[in-house]
């Protein structure tokens, strides 16, 4: 790709970090360095690949023994969660089209890397929702002073930011965010008793980590990028409407107050949205398949059932209120998913408890500063954990 930038890809080794290393592999992209958790083999890999200089492990005995496995190599090692934020802030760029960070750690984990990169002098792709759900106000503030644009990579955040380069945002009337709608689209509350976790993790169209799975089964997902756009485009909560479309081929659509919709289609394919935050803002060829319409043959489009699936309701709610409720809602969500996929609890289990942690946070709606959002998401675990094991006792 001409003018490429370098890149560091946090979160390498989970999916769409995966799919961030094809393509800096198709592109012949330099990557400077990788973050993961704890799956030494696989960063291990990657770093001999690429010729990285830095990696870092949130995970320090993975960070111990990727060092030991590296030391035949001149890698500088980086350890625990803040050795991710401090290899974001010592790995520079001598390429004159500077550096990319593409953070796709998954969680809230993922938050202080989205600032410490915002501070350095590099470009931001951002796939980690949660650094927007938990702590959008800052972040953006953060943008903000520093001049800073973050380029999403979520798939329907991508999308719009794209249909975007149609019209002013003043010019917005809605934004048009689309759902597969799960494996379970179509299911009554009294259905949704019966799933299992094997027919959790089969999602129809996308190919995500397990986690991200289930949140697509129960529109969590979708509610937490609901709370994403309202921050990334500074639209409000009731401007955005979202639409079931099965096909998973638009990806999100711009309605403008000329009531033209404006919508982005292509293959699904989260490659797509790294290599647009690479080439942006121009285009490059592609490293996904190109889109054959005659093949899909049709599109369809659906109300999302937010009566059964509830936490998608809820996440209007909380974006609505403000303050920490979004924080409490994720950090309440990540605790329940484990729960879930530790088989601890029933699939429809997940929305009532985390709902019941939300709501027993009321106070949390008045303004805070970010670490006493961060301290009220910890607490907020704590609760759902007391009620995790009422349902698994």
């Amino acid at each position: 790709m001409k003018n490429a930038p370098d890149m560091i890809i946090l979160g390498s080794t989970g999916s769409v970090g995966q799919q961030a290393i094809d393509v800096a592999r198709q592109l012949n992209i330099k990557v400077n360095a990788l973050s993961a958790h704890k799956d030494v083999k696989t960063v291990e890999a990657q770093a001999r690949e690429f010729g990285v200089t830095a990696c870092a492990m949130s995970d320090k005995q993975a960070a111990r023994d990727l060092k030991a496995r590296l030391a035949d190599t001149d890698v500088k090692v980086y350890s625990g969660s803040e050795g991710i934020c401090q290899m974001i802030e010592e790995t520079k760029s001598v390429n004159d089209n500077g550096q990319i960070i593409e953070n796709s750690i998954l969680g809230e984990a993922g938050l202080k890397p989205t600032m410490a990169a915002l501070r350095s002098e590099s470009k931001l792709a951002l796939a980690n929702k949660e650094s927007l759900v938990v702590g959008g106000d800052a972040v953006m503030k953060l943008a903000r002073e520093n001049g800073k644009e973050i380029l999403p990579v979520d798939s329907e955040h991508c999308a719009i930011f794209q249909c975007l380069r149609s019209g002013k945002n003043e010019e917005i009337k809605n934004i048009i965010l689309t759902a597969s709608g799960g494996p379970f689209f179509g299911y009554t509350s009294d259905m949704l008793k019966e799933v299992t976790l094997e027919k959790t993790l089969a999602h129809p169209t996308w190919n995500m980590g397990a986690k991200i799975t289930v949140d697509s089964a129960t529109l969590m997902n979708k509610g937490f990028e609901v709370i994403e756009a309202v921050h990334l485009f500074g639209v409000r909560p009731e401007q955005i409407k979202v639409v079931v479309h099965r096909e998973s081929i638009i990806h999100s659509a711009v309605e403008y107050i000329d009531n033209s919709v404006i919508a982005q289609m292509s293959v699904p394919d989260m490659r797509h949205c790294v290599q647009y935050a690479l080439s942006h803002p121009e285009r490059c060829e592609a490293t996904t398949h190109e889109l054959d319409l005659f093949s899909i043959g049709k599109l369809t489009f659906a109300k999302p059932d937010t009566d059964t699936f509830i936490l998608l309701k809820k996440a209007f709610e909380v974006i609505k209120e403000g303050g920490a409720l979004p924080a409490i809602l994720n950090a309440s969500n990540e605790e329940v998913v484990a729960a879930f996929l530790n088989k601890k609890i029933r699939f429809c289990d997940i929305a009532d408890i985390v709902c019941k942690t939300v709501d027993s946070f009321g106070f949390a709606k008045a303004e805070h500063g970010l670490d006493e959002i961060l301290g009220l998401a910890t607490e907020s675990r704590k609760v759902a954990q007391s009620i995790i094991n009422t349902h698994s006792a």
